[in-house]
């Protein structure tokens, strides 16, 4: 196994203590520890990288990065590389708020809208009975009785904890959307699970805009679209149909410096959503009156090929 400095420990305690960190922090702790600016010396920052990710490949970890699809900001954290029936026991989650999960997940990652999110009644009428597995004995006729009876306000508390680990996150208009460690963990999910990848970065487009030609599937990225067209002499078409990309306002290339700069300031949605996420699932609840618990409606989506579970 490599052996590691106290530099090399201290970057990866501070991403096992603090869970996911936004690059500004991460590149501040980087800094600290060496006394090198990150974004000035690059290749000692991926040199320290590559170091840590071979000593965690023993324990089939890794530390990476992603983006937060909602705001475009760059998170750097650990994650486990396992997807083994035993590493489910390393989760707080049971079987059933796992299953509510991935119902979650599936109907945000098969919206059509491509908006990356779903309504908070939406998230908390989805019917479980999807997530059992296809294989076990007894069919539909034999759903496990916590599945049954996982009520409403359970629904809830489970959602809630998911916000508060940055599994999900509420959005700026109040849905629920992916969280941070859904991005950092989940990469092989959306690749196995055909979620369709945006045209420029090549990682799965959950919170995207579209072609305006229907007969097109290209889908980019907010952020990736401002980093395209930000230059005054590139073309605004589309890379796959050459159409005209009129699905959003893009920006101008002083437009796109100015926000560039705020997104490096402002926090995300899911580690700002914490203290308010209580008040804003019972008043949408409310809004529906109390038969939505006796009488869910039917699942919002239909079950993908395979399951995954929450590391």
């Amino acid at each position: 196994m490599p052996d590691l400095s106290w530099k090399h420990h201290t970057l990866v305690q501070a991403l096992l203590s603090k869970g996911p960190l936004q690059e500004k922090e991460f590149f501040s702790i980087f800094s600290a520890v060496t006394g090198k600016r990150a974004d000035a010396h690059q290749q000692l920052f991926n040199e320290y990288l590559s170091q840590i990710n071979r000593a965690l490949a023993y324990v089939q970890f890794e530390l990476r990065a992603c983006r937060n699809q909602y705001d475009g900001s760059v998170y750097y954290g650990v994650v486990n590389n396992v997807a083994d029936e035993q590493s489910k026991l390393g989760t707080k989650y049971s079987a059933v708020q796992i299953a509510f999960y991935k119902a979650v997940l599936e109907a945000i990652v098969q919206d059509g809208a491509t908006l990356g999110c779903i309504t908070n009644i939406g998230a908390l009428n989805l019917s479980l009975e999807n997530q059992i597995g296809q294989g076990s004995q007894g069919g539909p006729s034999h759903i496990p009785s916590t599945f049954k009876n996982f009520t409403m306000s359970q629904k809830e508390k489970t959602l809630e904890d998911l916000i508060q680990d940055r599994w999900l996150c509420l959005t700026s208009n109040g849905n629920v959307g992916l969280g941070v460690r859904s991005f950092l963990d989940l990469r092989s999910w959306f690749r196995s699970n055909d979620v369709p990848l945006c045209d420029v970065c090549n990682e799965a487009g959950v919170k995207v805009d579209i072609c305006s030609n229907r007969d097109c599937a290209v889908r980019i990225h907010e952020y990736c679209l401002k980093k395209k067209f930000s230059q005054k002499r590139v073309q605004r078409i589309c890379p796959g149909c050459k159409t005209d990309w009129a699905g959003s306002s893009l920006p101008t290339e002083e437009a796109t410096e100015a926000s560039e700069e705020d997104t490096q300031t402002q926090e995300p949605s899911s580690s700002s959503a914490g203290p308010v996420t209580r008040r804003r699932l019972k008043r949408c609840k409310a809004e529906q009156g109390d038969e939505a618990d006796v009488n869910p409606p039917p699942a919002m989506v239909r079950r993908t090929r395979h399951s995954q579970r929450i590391k």
